[in-house]
């Protein structure tokens, strides 16, 4: 049998889980290259998932504590949808992916990590990728690391930030 190894998934696994949100936490830190937010909008943020389905997993964050989108004010919902888009497009051409996943799981019974928080993924796909190796290997295959992967997207979507929307995310 092939083994694939992925030592980096037992922080993870076996990890300490922080007390707090750690969406709050990164939010309101202020140092997004450590905490690898891109942009950061009025009511969101845009940063790469910390333990991501593929390289370049992003993550739309609500600044806001809350665990139902219903919670969110319109317009806060429509930025979430906007840095969704700017987030797909990035991907699209930094990393020149073939497709994306959007989704958003609300509750842990539908899925998410962290519950009390809404937050949309966005998920770069390519054709023949490893995405159903979990199925049969409970395993993921992420050839990059989030800090090549912050570089790599952090220049896309600043200059199409200013393209799509006429300013800065």
């Amino acid at each position: 049998m092939e083994r694939l190894w992925a030592p980096w998934r037992i922080g993870y696994i076996a990890g300490d889980r922080p007390v707090g949100c750690v969406f709050c936490e990164k939010i309101q830190s202020g140092d997004d290259e450590h905490n690898h937010v891109l942009p950061r909008g009025k009511h969101n943020v845009v940063m790469l998932n910390t333990y991501p389905y593929n390289s370049g997993h992003l993550m739309v964050v609500s600044n806001a504590h809350v665990a139902d989108p219903g919670e969110l004010a319109p317009d806060a919902l429509a930025e979430m949808w906007r840095l969704a888009l700017l987030a797909g497009e990035t991907l699209k051409q930094a990393l020149q992916c073939q497709g994306l996943n959007l989704g958003m799981n609300v509750g842990q019974a539908a899925g998410a990590g962290i519950g009390d928080h809404i937050h949309l993924h966005v998920v770069p796909r390519w054709n023949g990728d490893t995405n159903y190796i979990t199925t049969c290997a409970e395993m993921r295959v992420v050839p990059q690391s989030l800090e090549d992967s912050h570089r790599q997207l952090q220049p896309v979507m600043d200059e199409l930030a200013a393209e799509m929307f006429g300013c800065d995310a």
